[in-house]
C-alpha cells in the first residue's frame, strides 16, 4: 500500500480523499493555487505544495506543474478528485513515465471512454443503445447549425472533453446552436483545454440515471445501484438521490449488467460511473461514461456502506476488489443537495465573497464514508466541504460550498431529515441556493419522485422568487417570533433595570405582522413555555430553548418542530425556514396602528440600464454606443465561476451609453450599459 498520495485537486472533494486516506494511514499532499493558501484541503493535507496562480488554466491543470509538485513531494500515487485533471490521458500517461500510480483508470480507457465522442462510438459498435447524434468534429457554427438541422431540433451542444455541465448547452433553433455552440467551445477550453464539440438529439422529458461502477485490474467489476440526477439546472445536477424511485429491480439489474461489460471491454480499472437518459418507459440510452470519481458518489456510499475512494486507492495499489456482486446490498435511501455559491433570486448567478457565517448541521457517525447505513441510528447527516467560516469563495473556481446528504431507512424519511438539515444550515456573507433546495424538497412532484430533467425549467420557468408558506405555517412562525419576541423584550428590560416587574413592562399583546398577513394575539406565558391565542380563538403552544443573540431557534409549536433561522431588525426578525425569507414585525397594538401609517419605501429605477448581476469578467460587448436592440437582443457576455453568462435585452430601446469593455472585472450591480 502508499505511504503517500498526493490530491491533485482542490475544494470538498479534496477534503474527502484526505478522510479516506488518513483513515487508511496514508499520508497526502495537497496543492494550491494563489487563491487557495488558506483554503481547507491545504490545512487538512500533511503537507501542502504551490502549484501557480489563481486561473485553473495556469495551476491545477498544467501538468507540468503538477507533476513538479508530485517529484518535490516524494508523492507515491496520484488521486485527481473529479474535474481537472481527473480524465486527462496526458496527466496519467505522465503519471506512468514518472512511475507514479494514478488513482484512476488505466489510460487506454481513459482515451477510450473519457472522450464523449469515442466513448458513443464505442458504445455503439459493442451494441449499446445510443442517443441520435453527430459524433464527428465541427468545424464552425455554421456546421454546427447544419448538423443541428439534419438531427432535428432541439439538440444537445456539448463539449467532448465535458464535464459537471461545462460547456453544454440546449439550442432550439438556428441562432441558439450557432450562439451555443461559441460559448460551449469556448467553456470547453477554458476548463478543461480541449474545445472539441459534438452535437446530439435532445430527448424530452427524460430522466438521467448513472450506475456506479468498480473494477479492478484482476478482471473482477461490480456494480453498486443507481443514483437519480434529474433534478438539474443549466444541465448541471443539482439534486441526487439513490436509489431511482422510479427503476424497478429488472430494470436495475439490466442498466448495471451492460454498464459493467461496457467497463470491461474497455479494460477498465478504478471507480467509474455510466450514465444513461430513461424515458417514461424505462427504455435506457447510453450517454456516457465518466472515468472519475463523480459528484454524488456520498449517495452510493450511504446505501451501500462501501468507500469507494478506499477501493480506488486499494485498485490503484494492484490489490482485487474486496467485495463481489453478491456483496452488494441496497439499504434504505439518501439524498444529496448541492450547495452553491448563487443567488436563486438573481436567475442563481454566482455569488463570491467572505463567508461571514459557516455553520452547517452536525454530521452524524457517517462523517467518515464506508460506515453501514443506520449504523448511526435511523437517521444519518453526512456534510462534505471544502470551505470554513471567514473563508473567501473565489470567482476562479466552481461555486460549489458543500453537498449536504441525509440517509434513512425510507425515502420519506431522507427527504424530511434533509428539510430539517437545510433549516439548520447557516450560510451567510454570499448568496446561496438554500432556500431553492428547500424549495425543493417541499416540490409534490419531488415527494411523488414524478420528476425529469426538464423539472426546474418547467416549475420554475421565470426564475426562483422565494417560497409561499400556506396560512398553517405562517401562524406557526407567527406565535414562535411571538413568543421569542417576548423573551428578548424581557431581557433587555432586564438590562436597564427599571422595573423589578420585567413581564409586566413587556406586555402579553402582540399584532404580528408577515407580508400581507397581521395576526393580533395574546401569549401566556409558563415555567415551560407559552400559549398563543389568536383573535379567532385558535390557540398554539411554543416551547423553545432559544435565547436572545442565537441564530438558529428549534421550536416546538404543538409538538410538530420547527427549525428557524433569525436575526434580529427593528420590531422583530427576519426570519427563514423552508425556503421561505421572511420580515416577521412583532409590534405592541399601538405600534401596529402607527406602522400602518407609514409611507411604502419604493426601490430606485433601474430600468434604463443593464446592471451586472454578478461578479464576474466581461468578455464581449455585443452592441455600440446609439444601436437599437431589441428584446431578447444579446448585450453582453460575463464570465464568472467559469460559465459564461449571456446578458440580453428585456425590451427595445436604444443604447446611449457604455461603461465596460472587455477584459473589465465588474462587481454585482455595477452599471455596464445605459439605454435612453
Amino acid at each position: 500500500m502508499f505511504d503517500k498520495i498526493l490530491i491533485a485537486n482542490r475544494g470538498e472533494i479534496a477534503c474527502r480523499v484526505i478522510k479516506t486516506a488518513r483513515k487508511m494511514g496514508i499520508e497526502t499532499v495537497a496543492i494550491y493555487s494563489d487563491a487557495d493558501r488558506q483554503a481547507l484541503h491545504v490545512q487538512m493535507a500533511d503537507e501542502a505544495v504551490h502549484v501557480g496562480p489563481a486561473p485553473a488554466n495556469q495551476s491545477y491543470i498544467v501538468i507540468d506543474n503538477v507533476m513538479a509538485a508530485i517529484k518535490s513531494s516524494g508523492a507515491q500515487a496520484v488521486h485527481p478528485g473529479y474535474g481537472f485533471l481527473s480524465e486527462n490521458a496526458k496527466f496519467a500517461e505522465a503519471l506512468e513515465a514518472a512511475g507514479v500510480a494514478f488513482v484512476g483508470p488505466p489510460k487506454g480507457a481513459i482515451e477510450a471512454m473519457g472522450d464523449k465522442i469515442t466513448s458513443k462510438k464505442i458504445a455503439q459498435e459493442a451494441g449499446v443503445s445510443t442517443v441520435p447524434g453527430y459524433m464527428g468534429l465541427i468545424a464552425d457554427a455554421d456546421e454546427a447549425v447544419k448538423i443541428s438541422n439534419d438531427i432535428g431540433y432541439p439538440v444537445m451542444i456539448k463539449a467532448s472533453a465535458g464535464g459537471g455541465g461545462k460547456g453544454m448547452r440546449i439550442a432550439w433553433n438556428d441562432e441558439e446552436a450557432r450562439e451555443g455552440f461559441q460559448s460551449s467551445k469556448n467553456e470547453a477550453a477554458n476548463s478543461f483545454g480541449d474545445d472539441r464539440i459534438f452535437i446530439e438529439k435532445f430527448v424530452t422529458q427524460p430522466r438521467h440515471i448513472e450506475i456506479q461502477v468498480l473494477c479492478d485490474t484482476h478482471g473482477n467489476g461490480v456494480y453498486l445501484g443507481e443514483r437519480e440526477c434529474s433534478i438539474q439546472r443549466r444541465n448541471q445536477k443539482v439534486v441526487e438521490e439513490a436509489p431511482s424511485p422510479f427503476l424497478d429491480e429488472e430494470t436495475r439489474r439490466a442498466m448495471g449488467e451492460q454498464s459493467v461489460a461496457l467497463a470491461k471491454a474497455v479494460g477498465y480499472a478504478s471507480a467509474g460511473t455510466v450514465e444513461f437518459i430513461v424515458d417514461g418507459d424505462k427504455n435506457f440510452y447510453f450517454l456516457e461514461m465518466n472515468t472519475r470519481l463523480q459528484v454524488e458518489h456520498p449517495v452510493t456510499e450511504l446505501i451501500t456502506g462501501v468507500d469507494l475512494v478506499e477501493q480506488m486507492i486499494r485498485v490503484a495499489a494492484g490489490k482485487e476488489l474486496s467485495i463481489t456482486q453478491d456483496d452488494v446490498k441496497l439499504t434504505g435511501w439518501a439524498i444529496e443537495n448541492r450547495l452553491y455559491a448563487e443567488d436563486p433570486y438573481r436567475n442563481f448567478l454566482p455569488s463570491i465573497g467572505r463567508l461571514t457565517r459557516y455553520r452547517p448541521p452536525a454530521e452524524t457517525a457517517a462523517y467518515t464514508p464506508g460506515v453501514a447505513p443506520g449504523d448511526a441510528g435511523d437517521v444519518v447527516v453526512r456534510n462534505d466541504t471544502g470551505v470554513y467560516e471567514g473563508g473567501e469563495i473565489s470567482m476562479y473556481y466552481d461555486p460549489m460550498i458543500a453537498k449536504l446528504c441525509t440517509w434513512a431507512p425510507t425515502r420519506e424519511a431522507a427527504i424530511e431529515a434533509m428539510r430539517v438539515a437545510l433549516d439548520s444550515f447557516e450560510v451567510e456573507g454570499i448568496g446561496h441556493n438554500l432556500p431553492f433546495l428547500s424549495a425543493v424538497m417541499d416540490h409534490p412532484k419531488f415527494v411523488s419522485g414524478d420528476m425529469t430533467t426538464a423539472f426546474i425549467a418547467e416549475e420554475y420557468p421565470e426564475g426562483f422568487e422565494g417560497v409561499n408558506l400556506p396560512e398553517s405555517d405562517l401562524r406557526r412562525i407567527a406565535a414562535s417570533c411571538a413568543a421569542m419576541h417576548r423573551v428578548a423584550e424581557i431581557r433587555r428590560t432586564q438590562v436597564s433595570g427599571r422595573m423589578d416587574n420585567h413581564e409586566r413592562r413587556v406586555g402579553n399583546n402582540w399584532v404580528v405582522a408577515i407580508g400581507d398577513h397581521s395576526y393580533a394575539l395574546r401569549i401566556s406565558a409558563d415555567p415551560e413555555g407559552a400559549t398563543v391565542r389568536f383573535e379567532d380563538k385558535s390557540e398554539i403552544r411554543v416551547s423553545s430553548d432559544w435565547t436572545p443573540g442565537n441564530s438558529l431557534a428549534h421550536v416546538l409549536t404543538d409538538g410538530a418542530p420547527l427549525v428557524l433561522k433569525v436575526d434580529k431588525i427593528t420590531q422583530g426578525f427576519r426570519v427563514r425556514s423552508r425556503g421561505a425569507d421572511l420580515k416577521v414585525h412583532v409590534r405592541r397594538p399601538r405600534q401596529a396602528e402607527l406602522a400602518a401609517l407609514m409611507p411604502e419605501k419604493l426601490p430606485p429605477d433601474t430600468s434604463k440600464m443593464l446592471l451586472c448581476p454578478m461578479p464576474g469578467l466581461v468578455v464581449k460587448i455585443h452592441v455600440e454606443v446609439g444601436q437599437e436592440v431589441q428584446e431578447g437582443q444579446p448585450l453582453c457576455t460575463i464570465e464568472a465561476m467559469k460559465m459564461e453568462n449571456i446578458l440580453r435585452a428585456e425590451k427595445k430601446s436604444v443604447v446611449t451609453q457604455i461603461n465596460a469593455g472587455a477584459g473589465d472585472s465588474l462587481a454585482v450591480d455595477d452599471v455596464i450599459i445605459e439605454f435612453e
